[in-house]
Parts: structure tokens; C-alpha cells; sequence
């Protein structure tokens, strides 16, 4: 399942022919930075819900790598949902 939450964290929305919903939504990365980041979090938290209900999740991080330039990574910190 943390393959899965990793690999769907990495996805840009858009990107997955057939499913382009599936992946997050970076086009709020061009925004106020106030609200972009939370924006971000916001919109991993619910794909995650969608695309793997397995995970129940805790909390969505946004890490700068190299915030000037737009690069960021995504951490969920999650738990196993229904025991499976």
C-alpha cells in the first residue's frame, strides 16, 4: 500500500490517460503561496481518499526541496484503514 500512496503522490493530475483525475493538482502552485501549499494538501488528501481506500489518512506534508523554483515533495502519513 506505501507503493501505491508513493507512487499516486507523484502522479501530476492529468498525466494518467483514461484517469485524469488521478494524480495532484499543481496548477494552484502558480498562486499565493499562502494559500497554493494548503491547496495542494488539500487536493492529495482527497485523491488519496479516492484512489486508495485502503489508507487512512493522518496527515498530508508538503516538503521544499527548491521552493524557487517550484519543487516540492509530498509525504502522507498514513494508517491502514478496516484492518486490511
Amino acid at each position: 500500500m506505501e507503493v501505491c500512496i508513493d507512487n499516486l503522490l507523484k502522479i501530476s493530475r492529468g498525466e494518467v490517460p483514461y484517469e485524469r483525475l488521478k494524480g495532484v493538482s499543481f496548477s494552484q502552485m502558480d498562486g499565493p503561496v499562502t494559500t497554493a501549499g494548503q491547496d495542494i494538501v488539500e487536493d492529495a488528501e482527497w485523491m488519496l481518499n479516492v484512489y486508495e481506500p485502503r489508507a487512512k489518512v493522518e496527515s498530508i506534508d508538503l516538503i521544499p526541496i527548491d521552493a524557487q523554483n517550484g519543487q516540492f515533495e509530498i509525504k502522507a502519513n498514513i494508517s491502514t484503514r478496516g484492518g486490511s
